[in-house]
C-alpha cells in the first residue's frame, strides 16, 4: 500500500505547496509565484512547477481562510447534474437548495452534460473551495478519482445515478418498476409492438429503464422486437428523427415508450408531424411543463426530483454532522399519471389522422 493512502484507498492528507517545491527541487516563493500566475517567473521554472504539479495531482487551497473556523467548515456544497437546464435536474437542485438554505449553507451547482472529463474537472474545482460535502449525479463509469480530490472523510451523495468505485449514500428512482408500468399499461390498453426510445446506453437509468420494458413484454408472453428498441438518443431532434424512421417502415409500432423526458418531446412533435398522435398511444418515463396542456395530454411516469433532491441533501447534512454508518439506498417511488396519450387504443382512427407521405 502507498504510504499516502488508508486501508480504504483514500489519502491520508492532499498534497502541498511544499510538496510541490521540493519535486520541482525550486523555492516554495516560486511555486506560489507560479500558482498565483505571476508573471516574473522564467519559463523553466514554471515548466518545472507545472510538471510537480501535475505529477502530484496538487490543487491549490482556494478556501483555506474559511478553513480557520474551529469546525473547519466552509458552510458550501457542490452539487452536480447532467443538466441544470433540464425541468427535472432544475426541480431537484431547487429542493438541494432550499435544504442548504435552511442551513446557512451555499449551493455551488455545475452541469455535466454526459462528458466524464467535465465530471472531473468540475469535482476538482469544488473541491479547490473545500466544500463541505458533494452531491452529484455521475456521467463517468468510475467516480474513485474522488479518493484523491476530496479532502479525507469528505461526504458524497449520489443521485439518480448510482456512483461506482467510491462510497456514497444513493437516492434513487424505481426506474425498472416504473418502465414495466409503463409497458404493462400499455399492453393494458391491446398494444403488442411496443417501440423503446431511450438516452446513450452507457447511462445506468437508460438501461434499467429498457430493462422494465423488456421484462414487461416477456411477462406477457411477447418477444421484444430489436427493430423497435431505439437507443443513443440524447436529445429531442434525434428522437424525433427515430420515431419519424418507424413511422416510414412497413410495418410500424402501435405505441410508444419513451424513456426520458427529452426523447418524449422529440416523440410527441413527431407524432403530430406524422398526423399520428390521437392514434398512437405514448408513454414518457419523466413529466414535463405542459405535458398536460397537449391534446391528448402525455400520459407518463413521474419521478418526483424534489423529493430526491430533499432526500440527497438530508442524507448529505447527516454525514457532514457526523454520522459514520454504512451508505445506504434511497429508493424514490414513481407515478403513472394517467393524461390521455398513454390510453389510446390501437386502431383508433380520429378525423384528420394521416401519416405524411414526404417530410
Amino acid at each position: 500500500m502507498s504510504p499516502d493512502r488508508t486501508s480504504g484507498g483514500r489519502r491520508s492528507s492532499r498534497p502541498t505547496m511544499n510538496d510541490v517545491a521540493r519535486a520541482a527541487r525550486v523555492s516554495l516563493k516560486t511555486v506560489s509565484r507560479v500558482v498565483n500566475g505571476e508573471e516574473n517567473v522564467s519559463p523553466v521554472l514554471v515548466a518545472q512547477v507545472r510538471s510537480a504539479i501535475e505529477l502530484l495531482n496538487y490543487s491549490p487551497d482556494v478556501g483555506a481562510g474559511a478553513l480557520r473556523r474551529s469546525d473547519r467548515r466552509t458552510e458550501m456544497i457542490a452539487l452536480l447534474l447532467e443538466d441544470v437546464g433540464n425541468p427535472f435536474s432544475a426541480s431537484l437542485h431547487r429542493a438541494v437548495e432550499d435544504e442548504a438554505r435552511a442551513r446557512g449553507v451555499q449551493v455551488l451547482t455545475g452541469s455535466l452534460d454526459e462528458c466524464p472529463a467535465r465530471e472531473r474537472e468540475l469535482a476538482r474545482a469544488f473541491t479547490m473551495r473545500r466544500t463541505d460535502g458533494l452531491i452529484m449525479a455521475p456521467v463517468g463509469p468510475d467516480q474513485g478519482y474522488l479518493a484523491t480530490e476530496l479532502r479525507v472523510d469528505t461526504p458524497v451523495v449520489f443521485v439518480d445515478r448510482p456512483g461506482a468505485g467510491f462510497p456514497g449514500d444513493t437516492v434513487l428512482a424505481t426506474n425498472v418498476l416504473g418502465a414495466g408500468e409503463a409497458t404493462r399499461h400499455l399492453l393494458a390498453h391491446g398494444h403488442r409492438r411496443i417501440a423503446c426510445l431511450g438516452d446513450y446506453s452507457r447511462i445506468s437509468t437508460a438501461r434499467l429503464r429498457q430493462e422494465g420494458y423488456l421484462a414487461a413484454l416477456r411477462e406477457a408472453g411477447i418477444e421484444p422486437d430489436p427493430r423497435l428498441i431505439g437507443s443513443e438518443l440524447h436529445t429531442a431532434l434525434m428522437a424525433e428523427c427515430k420515431v419519424i424512421e418507424l413511422f416510414h417502415r412497413p410495418d410500424p409500432p402501435t405505441a410508444l415508450f419513451t424513456s426520458q423526458n427529452l426523447v418524449t418531446a422529440g416523440a410527441v412533435r413527431a407524432l403530430r408531424r406524422l398526423g399520428l398522435h390521437r392514434t398512437v398511444a405514448l408513454v414518457g418515463f419523466d413529466d414535463f411543463p405542459m405535458a398536460d396542456l397537449l391534446e391528448p395530454a402525455i400520459t407518463v411516469v413521474a419521478q418526483d426530483p424534489v423529493v430526491m433532491g430533499r432526500t440527497a441533501a438530508q442524507a448529505l447534512f447527516r454525514r457532514i454532522d457526523g454520522d459514520s454508518t454504512p451508505p445506504a439506498e434511497h429508493w424514490i417511488p414513481t407515478t403513472l399519471i394517467r393524461r390521455g396519450s398513454g390510453e389510446i387504443r390501437p386502431g383508433t382512427h380520429t378525423t384528420g389522422d394521416r401519416l405524411a407521405g414526404s417530410l
